[in-house]
């Protein structure tokens, strides 16, 4: 499918997936940001996740409220690089098509407090993302990146302060943040699933929260 073809067609999500590692150590890390969002969108929609060894991942289904819509969210447990294994064994299952996966993951190029949602693009640079193009086969699907900033005067080829500034975790502030992001995500996924993603990406990709604008409310 060309992109022409992906942006003129409404693409409703069926498959979210939160993108992020197992281990208990990795719990509230910034890298884990894809798995808090599914939480969110777990706890919200009250869909139980429980382990799935055939999907390779913590696996629910259920019924988003808005509008009444059956959805499959999904949590691999592959570690990151793998992530596109327990990815294609979902599509795989319920014969998905990959446009109609919607991939939730950080990204360090995004400013912390900013979320963008697109219906196509590159891994760039995610580990998570390569696996789950290379697996999918494409690119033509839609993902919701939330931002989590780079840490003050880190270039961007500085691959031993990235890793560890992926892997560790959220100040206090921070984590005030994100606790609207991720409300906000749930709220972003909800418009995907009434409207579709293209007309979604107008608020998705608006909105700001910044650590001065989240101290001043």
């Amino acid at each position: 499918m060309t992109e022409t073809a992906t942006k003129t067609a409404l693409v409703i999500p069926q498959l979210i997936v939160g993108l992020g590692n197992p281990e208990p150590k990795y719990d509230q890390t910034r890298h884990n940001i894809g798995f808090a969002a599914l939480d969110t969108l777990s706890r919200s929609w009250q869909i139980d996740l429980s382990k799935n060894r055939k999907f390779q991942g913590d696996y629910g289904e259920g019924f988003a409220p808005v509008p009444r819509k059956k959805v499959h969210l999904l949590k691999p447990l592959t570690y990151m690089n793998l992530s596109g294994q327990a990815i294609q064994a979902v599509t795989s299952w319920y014969k998905l098509p990959p446009e109609s996966v919607l991939v939730i993951y950080d990204d360090m190029d995004l400013p912390l407090g900013k979320t963008r949602l697109r219906l196509l693009g590159s891994a760039g640079g995610h580990n998570g993302m390569k696996s789950t193009i290379a697996h999918l086969n494409t690119q033509n699907f839609p993902r919701l990146r939330i931002g989590i900033g780079r840490p003050k005067g880190m270039i961007k080829e500085d691959e031993k302060k990235s890793i560890s500034h992926v892997l560790g975790k959220f100040s206090t502030p921070e984590n005030k943040v994100m606790s609207e992001v991720l409300q906000f995500v749930v709220e972003c996924v909800e418009l995907c699933l009434k409207q579709g993603v293209e007309k979604a990406m107008n608020r998705c990709n608006s909105k700001d929260f910044s650590l001065t604008e989240s101290e001043n409310y």
